[in-house]
Order: structure tokens, then C-alpha cells, then sequence
């Protein structure tokens, strides 16, 4: 185990560096006879690429996916898809006074403990930049999913630091920055002009979920749908919390609350966030991420060197002040990986089930 593919039927094997010739992964397990081409995923890496306002890092990277293996004539042949985006933007000159440091939350300390040895150059093997083959992936995942279920995915971003942001309708959040679901940002724009100012960064909270979810995917005890959504968007860069249904907010529910009580019709509500007892339910998968503050800043900070001497850091570069304002359209492409991957499995192993439909779950597709 190298802890770089993801996946157990449909994998995903993810390659690059932040400052490297090329970034990308192969995607092996995708079922035969879809169509499928570059335009079918450059909407999603154009979502989640840097550059696109000035609340975000300005390296300017056009994210130009190209397919080279995998697809015939238009269609997937059902062997290994390899998705490749070049680099064009790295500044590695900026990362040279880091050659003898650690940046204070960076991964730089534990990477050089780990190997022996780092690429410095834009947090490298770990920097946020690798998103970007995992949301290519998902664009493939997302795709097969609407056609054979027809489920969607969305996220948008619910807190930026001390900003707590309602939910008016999901079409807001593709007419602005931050994914937010509002009409007016204006606060928001406000907020994070004078954090950039300042030099500083701070976290964020996304909210990301699924409709149209096959009922029955998930497995018991180890392989519970609910653990390998925590566990894949635990995967994201800076994430430090999963929240599923009501997630921490259970802990003040009574019983009677928390219980999501049925009906001939269907459930009358979705603490469970869709999943009970490690399998789906058919309902909508609801999911929250918290995200921490982005560690690079222009903010001096206290660190050692490799010799373990004390130091000071400084990071200069191109940073997002707020690495959760490009995180949407990541929590969504990992979302898709598991439900992919999950729908794989259970038809691979229940295809003969014939299910007792009963009222409630037909609300669901079916296998």
C-alpha cells in the first residue's frame, strides 16, 4: 500500500507533483461503452483550477485535461483511463529559501521525517494541487452515476472563517467565488479582502451531498458507506472533520429526535444523512468538511531548521488565503468516487437480489 489509489473496483491511481511536468491519475474499473471526452470533464476542473478571482491563489494554471488512454472512438472500452494535466505556472524560486526549513502546519516536517528526503517546491507530493486528477476522476464517476441512476452531486460552502453563510438556493453557487449558496457576497468579499490584506488565511466549512443514491450500497462493519465517505474526504488536503447527517450536533438529540421516522411514503426526516447502518438508504447522502486555515501566510512563524535549530518562516508565493473556496467541486468529485465504487461492488455482488420494493424504497433507484 502506497496510500496513492483510492478505490477497490473502481480505482483511482493519482501521480504528480505541485511544481513537476504534469499532474494526473489513471482510472481503472469504469464500465465499457460510455461516451466520454475531454468537455465531459474541463467543466469540473474549471470549477476547481486557481486563478479565477482574487480571493484565490493567482497561479495561473489552465487545468487542460487530456484522455490518453482508456476511450475508442468516444467510448470507454472498460480498461485503464489515463488523465493527464500539464503544469505551466510553477514559480519554484519561490520555494527556495524553504530548502533548510519547515513550515509551521506544512506536511514539510513530517514528509522529510518519513522519506529522508522532500520536494519543497509547492508543498510537492502534498500540496493541494493534486486535487485536481482526483476532481477529473469524478467528473468519469459522476457521469456513469447520472446515467445509469441519475444521481447529482453539489456542495457549496456554508462557513468562511467567522462568517456563517444561509442557505437561500443551490443555483447561487455557481455566480460567485466562494460557492457560496446566496445571492449577495458582498460581506463575504469584504471579509476576505481585509484577511488577504493582513497576510492571513482561515478555514472553511463545505457542505456536500448526493441525490438519487441507490439504496442498499455499503457494506457492514468495515466497509460501511458512511466510514469510506469520512475516510475518502479525509483524503482532501487540510480537511480535519467529517460530519455525516446531523454529525456532532447528535450529541444534544434525544432519541426521539434523531430517529428518522418512516412512513408508507417515505422517511420524514435525514439526521442518519442517508445511511443506516453503514448502507444507504436512498435518501440524500448530506455531508459536512471542515477545513482548516491555509498554513502558508505572510505571517512570520516559529519553526526549526533541518539541523533542529530555532527559526523563523515567512511564506512567500501564491497561496489561497482560504484553501476551502476552491473545495466544492473537490468534496463533490470524492463523493462520486464512493459512490461509484460502492455501486460497483454491490452490483458485482447482488446483481441476482430481487428486491422486495417496498413504498420506501422505491424512492431510491434501482440497481
Amino acid at each position: 500500500m502506497s496510500g496513492n489509489t483510492f478505490g477497490h473496483l473502481f480505482t483511482v491511481t493519482n501521480f504528480g507533483e505541485s511544481h513537476g511536468k504534469a499532474i494526473g491519475c489513471i482510472v481503472d474499473g469504469c464500465p465499457p461503452g460510455m461516451r466520454l471526452s475531454e468537455e465531459d470533464i474541463q467543466p469540473d476542473l474549471d470549477r476547481r483550477r486557481p486563478g479565477t478571482s482574487r480571493f484565490v491563489t493567482q497561479r495561473q494554471e489552465s487545468d487542460q485535461v487530456q484522455i490518453l488512454s482508456g476511450v475508442y472512438e468516444g467510448h470507454t472500452t472498460g480498461t485503464p483511463i489515463a488523465l493527464l494535466i500539464p503544469n505551466t505556472d510553477q514559480r519554484s524560486k519561490d520555494y527556495s529559501e524553504l530548502l533548510q526549513t519547515f513550515r509551521p502546519g506544512h506536511a514539510d516536517y513530517t514528509y522529510t521525517q518519513k522519506y529522508g528526503v522532500r520536494d519543497p517546491r509547492g508543498g510537492g507530493r502534498s500540496s493541494a494541487r493534486l486535487t485536481a486528477p482526483m476532481v477529473a476522476a469524478g467528473a468519469v464517476a459522476k457521469k456513469w452515476l447520472f446515467e445509469t441512476f441519475s444521481t447529482k452531486f453539489q456542495a457549496c460552502m456554508v462557513q468562511i472563517g467567522e462568517q456563517s453563510i444561509d442557505f437561500e438556493e443551490w443555483s447561487h453557487v455557481h455566480d460567485n467565488p466562494f460557492f457560496a449558496p446566496i445571492k449577495d457576497v458582498a460581506y463575504l468579499e469584504a471579509y476576505m479582502d481585509t484577511l488577504r490584506k493582513s497576510g492571513d488565511s482561515c478555514g472553511a466549512k463545505i457542505r456536500v451531498t448526493a441525490t438519487g443514491v441507490p439504496l442498499g450500497l455499503g457494506e457492514p462493519l468495515f466497509d460501511k458507506l458512511d466510514a469510506d465517505i469520512a475516510w475518502a474526504l479525509m483524503g482532501l488536503n487540510a480537511v480535519k472533520g467529517v460530519e455525516i447527517g446531523s454529525g456532532f450536533g447528535c450529541v444534544s438529540q434525544k432519541g426521539s429526535f434523531h430517529g428518522d421516522e418512516m412512513t408508507p411514503s417515505g422517511f420524514k426526516t435525514n439526521h442518519a444523512g442517508g445511511v443506516l447502518g453503514g448502507i444507504s438508504t436512498g435518501q440524500d447522502l448530506e455531508v459536512h468538511i471542515a477545513i482548516k486555515p491555509t498554513s502558508s501566510i505572510l505571517i512570520a512563524k516559529e519553526s526549526i531548521d533541518l539541523n533542529g535549530q530555532s527559526t523563523s518562516v515567512l511564506t512567500k508565493g501564491r497561496h489561497d488565503p482560504c484553501v476551502g473556496i476552491r473545495a466544492a467541486p473537490i468534496a463533490e468529485a470524492l463523493l462520486a468516487l464512493v459512490v461509484m465504487d460502492h455501486a460497483l461492488r454491490h452490483r458485482a455482488q447482488c446483481a441476482d437480489v430481487q428486491w422486495p420494493l417496498t413504498p420506501i424504497a422505491a424512492q431510491a433507484p434501482s440497481i
